[in-house]
């Protein structure tokens, strides 16, 4: 056999055993089996909820057909937050995960009406917890999701719908639409979101709402936050001054913050989120998102606003990097604000917000991005404030009150923080201003969407899917 031959022979064989070794890996990576929920868990429940059937039982902007899940999934819609997964998931994951969808969208719709009718005989639901036990008292049921939540002076209560409406619910627990309120784009995670009363409210009347304001520019509608005060008389909302507007305007229809809080001295504290925008918005001053603002309560701004009468920054501004802040309240004994936000997948943070202070995002995070992909290889950076505590994995939070008053006694002091993903409020338990434990509370409760103090010393959540208001009475 001549050296030619040879060598082609071997030639020969090296390229068949290539082409049988891919053909082996290509057989292997088909085979490899697929777990759906092991893939919902990791990919999807920071943002839908823990359990997928929970997921599924909302309602469908894009639709529910699995040619619709799978564009969905595949080419997301990043802006309403909703992340392409087309180069992280294979198209065997990403079918897999369409048909868990559609088969647990199956099971809910199938069994709906038995778990109503099971939960109306069942009687008020009773939650027990370290030295507490609380039954479910039902003030309101049938929203989208209850978003904002302030008890008047006269015991009746003030309830925000994210699908665009104001209702005025009475001690009868009558429910009646407040017309005339801003004009919110309810996509994505906008609408008309919170509610706060100012503080001589009994002698001014003054109402603050905060929402997705919109304007349309070509084909497109442009989103930001803004704030606007009036009176509600008649059942109308009249004498409407907008206080507030976060500059500039996004496509993006998600990360609005939206939290309206007053201080002590009377300023009004306002939660704008990043907008989904984390490269450019929460570092830069001469921008609104991703910022905590301070104003007078006419809208005007305070003197000693850390960054009045600097170049390029935005003079409303008290604290910036801030991602997704989606709770805040006022300590009433310390009057210090604290604040809660989204972190993506995992990073969520509880925060103590002061004058000045930059909270890192996105250049320090505990989090990773929702595609498994890391933000940022640092958690900590000198000049950049580090949070009271923060949940690892994500628990998605939304609302936080102080528990004050008689009526709660073994949870005086604590802060609750409401979980949207997995269903439960979260007792923050203090010393002090440190948190040193915590206590998961009203499992199962739902989609916690609020949690707040009301005048009369109770405590009031809202969850979603159905949106309802619930009073928490000590039993």
């Amino acid at each position: 056999m001549s050296r030619l031959q040879k060598l082609s022979i071997l030639l020969l064989f090296v390229v068949t055993s290539f082409a049988f070794t891919q053909i082996g890996k290509k057989e292997t990576k088909v085979s490899l089996p697929v777990d759906p929920e092991k893939i919902y868990t990791e990919k999807c429940a920071s943002c839908h909820g823990e359990k997928v059937d929970a997921f599924v039982d909302r309602q469908w902007k894009h639709g529910k057909t699995k040619e619709s899940l799978v564009t969905s999934i595949t080419n997301g819609y990043n802006d309403y937050g909703m992340p392409t997964w087309k180069d992280i998931l294979t198209p065997q994951e990403i079918n897999a995960l369409a048909d868990l969808i559609l088969e647990s969208l199956k099971t809910v719709e199938q069994y709906s009406f038995s778990k109503e009718k099971k939960q109306a005989s069942s009687g008020p639901a009773i939650f027990e917890s370290k030295g507490m036990k609380v039954v479910l008292d039902t003030i309101v049921t049938g929203l989208n999701s209850p978003w904002g939540f302030e008890q008047l002076p006269n015991g009746n209560y003030l309830i925000t719908d994210r699908a665009g409406t104001l209702y005025m619910v009475d001690q009868a627990r009558n429910k009646t639409k407040i017309n005339n309120t801003p004009d919110a784009l309810a996509e994505g995670q906008g609408g008309l979101l919170d509610v706060t009363l100012h503080p001589n409210y009994a002698t001014n009347g003054w109402v603050y709402l905060s929402y997705s304001k919109y304007k349309t520019e070509g084909t497109e509608k442009m989103t930001t936050t803004a704030v606007v005060r009036g009176k509600i008389k008649d059942n109308n909302f009249v004498e409407v001054q907008e206080i507030f507007e976060a500059l500039p305007y996004t496509t993006t229809k998600h990360h609005y913050g939206s939290r309206l809080v007053f201080d002590k001295k009377g300023y009004l504290f306002i939660s704008v989120g990043e907008r989904g925008k984390e490269k450019l918005y929460p570092q830069d001053l001469s921008t609104g998102p991703g910022k905590i603002h301070r104003v007078n309560d006419d809208g005007s701004i305070p003197k000693d606003n850390p960054f009045v009468g600097k170049t390029n920054a935005v003079a409303s501004v008290y604290a910036w990097g801030n991602r997704n802040p989606q709770g805040m309240a006022m300590d009433p004994v310390t009057g210090l604000i604290w604040e809660n936000e989204h972190g993506p997948r995992g990073g969520d943070e509880l925060n103590i917000i002061k004058s000045g202070a930059n909270y890192g995002w996105p250049v320090i995070s505990y989090g990773i991005n929702y595609d498994g992909k890391p933000i940022t290889n640092i958690s900590k950076k000198e000049g950049m404030e580090q949070p009271m505590t923060y949940w690892v994995p994500s628990i998605a939070p939304s609302g936080l009150a102080f528990v004050t008053g008689s009526k709660y006694p073994a949870w005086k002091g604590s802060i609750l923080v409401g979980s949207l993903r997995f269903n439960f409020v979260d007792r923050c338990i203090r010393e002090g201003n440190k948190v040193v434990g915590h206590e998961k509370i009203l499992m199962n409760i739902g989609r916690t969407r609020n949690v707040e103090m009301g005048r009369d010393g109770f405590i009031y959540v809202s969850v979603e899917g159905p949106g309802s208001v619930f009073k928490l009475r000590p039993m």
